[in-house]
């Protein structure tokens, strides 16, 4: 009986686990192609109200509500950003209401990476960060560096 108990666990645990990555994959998803259909309150509604969003150029680091207003005029022209995410990887804490993940993504800038948070809340998953990076290979750093230097 004590075998059949701990196999039942077990596999109520990897089938929770499954569940709960496939809705936080759907989400961020969802999320990522509302951008791409410009649909500003799909988009903006998958945040949490203290969501941080981290950009590429210094200085980027913007909440919810200045993401949103920078956001706005390019959601209006019917065309945001369109990143299509692939390799994503998904971590959570012990009590399963933070999930994180690393993600590849096929931009207009080439290669990208990002990486976010998702926070459980009232019993829904809401983005709370997410911070985008330009891939640049160790080998171009330094012309890189020389270029952005330009005065």
């Amino acid at each position: 009986m004590r075998t059949i108990l701990v196999f039942l666990t077990i596999i109520l645990s990897v089938n929770f686990g499954y569940c709960q990555q496939k809705n936080v994959d759907t989400l961020v998803n969802h999320w990522h192609k509302s951008a791409g259909t410009a649909n500003y309150e799909n988009y903006f509604g998958f945040m949490g109200s203290d969501f941080i969003f981290l950009g590429t150029a210094p200085g980027e680091r913007w909440n919810k509500q200045a993401f949103a207003t920078f956001s706005k005029p390019y959601f209006e022209k019917g065309k945001a950003w369109d990143f299509k995410p692939s390799n994503r990887t998904w971590m959570y804490a012990k009590d399963s209401t933070i999930a994180w993940f690393d993600e590849d993504l096929d931009t207009w800038m080439r290669g990208c990476r990002g990486s976010g948070i998702l926070q459980l809340s009232k019993g829904k998953w809401e983005i709370v960060y997410y911070n985008l990076t330009v891939l640049i290979e160790n080998d171009k750093i330094k012309s890189f560096i020389e270029l952005r230097d330009k005065k």
